[in-house]
């Protein structure tokens, strides 16, 4: 799931104005070295996965899956954020694998980033509010659009065809990208919160604000809340989104997916599955199909989409809060 960052802030800005120094703080530089390395080659029939990783502009690396199909292209590209459950075993790039491996069968080159929470060293600040929140949220941005520029600058990759593929706080993160990098031609975004200036108004997040302390919680939301993906969506056009929610949740029912899906920009989808946070097969055919038609490429096989296992919905960890 999202950090508390993503799902407590508050912003001071009118709902649907983007901020265009918001859009300065999550720039980098385009023209540094990726530093691209390859770690291991393996064949799964006529697609290729390659275990690479990635230079940051944050520090350190990214490892990721970079699968490839077979052929020359130019190909569609898609970019993958894993969701945040803590306690599932695809906490990690290999969530979408078998996903990209379907797609890869259509001409779909994807890269499958590990985000900074899934990486080698890592160690997670529980504590809520705590200082580390942001500035991993920044580096899961800055980390997807090196990707991107990864995939564009392949040859065999046509870069007015990239896709973003997110899931619970990779979702968020996409949100962001959607307003901030006009390089993508479309979006699905799964489960995740989208507007922390609507979270704030429900029940929890009130009871949440006196359980902290409303002075501290106050301070960090007045610092925090240009991060709120409810600024970036509703210009993410001329992107289309796909907006994915589970009606089997309590925080991201279905009421709240449709108050997101009014503040996301033309053209837009929403569907609800009777899902947990997992969501489950009926959303991946759609989310296979989907891509499909809007990278342009041919459809999937449906056996082989019928064979992609559903994701584990594990027992929801204990979070911080009220």
């Amino acid at each position: 799931m999202r950090s508390l960052l993503g799902v407590f802030l508050v912003i001071a800005l009118p709902l649907l104005a983007q901020d265009p120094e918001s859009v300065k703080r999550l720039a980098y530089d385009h023209d540094a070295s990726l530093d691209v390395k390859e770690v291991l080659v393996e064949k799964r029939g006529a697609v290729v996965v390659h275990n690479i990783s990635y230079a940051s502009p944050k520090g350190g690396r990214v490892p990721a899956y970079l699968i490839v199909p077979e052929g020359k292209g130019p190909f569609a590209a898609v970019l993958w954020g894993h969701w945040y459950w803590s306690n599932s075993a695809l906490r990690n790039r290999s969530e979408f694998l078998d996903e990209a491996i379907v797609l890869a069968h259509s001409g779909v080159v994807s890269l499958l980033p590990d985000g900074p929470i899934a990486r080698p060293g890592h160690v997670e600040n529980k504590a809520p509010l705590n200082d580390a929140e942001t500035p991993e949220l920044i580096q899961a941005i800055v980390d997807m659009r090196r990707g991107a520029d990864l995939l564009s600058a392949r040859a065999d990759v046509d870069p007015a065809r990239l896709g973003f593929v997110g899931h619970s706080y990779n979702a968020g993160v996409g949100g962001i990208l959607s307003g901030v990098d006009k390089r993508f031609k479309t979006f699905v975004l799964m489960a995740g919160g989208l507007s922390d200036a609507l979270d704030l108004k429900s029940e929890d997040l009130q009871k949440y604000r006196l359980k902290v302390g409303p002075a501290r919680f106050d301070a960090f939301m007045a610092k925090n809340g240009w991060l709120d993906p409810g600024l970036f969506v509703a210009h993410a056009a001329p992107a289309t989104v796909f907006l994915q929610y589970g009606a089997q949740e309590k925080f991201l029912n279905p009421d709240r997916a449709r108050a997101y899906a009014a503040l996301v920009s033309e053209p837009k989808k929403l569907k609800i599955y009777d899902a947990p946070h997992a969501l489950n097969a009926e959303a991946t055919r759609d989310r296979i199909a989907f891509l499909c038609q809007q990278l342009q490429v041919k459809p999937a096989e449906a056996k082989a989409v019928a064979g992609i296992p559903e994701l584990y919905q594990p027992a929801e960890p204990v979070q911080p809060g009220p």
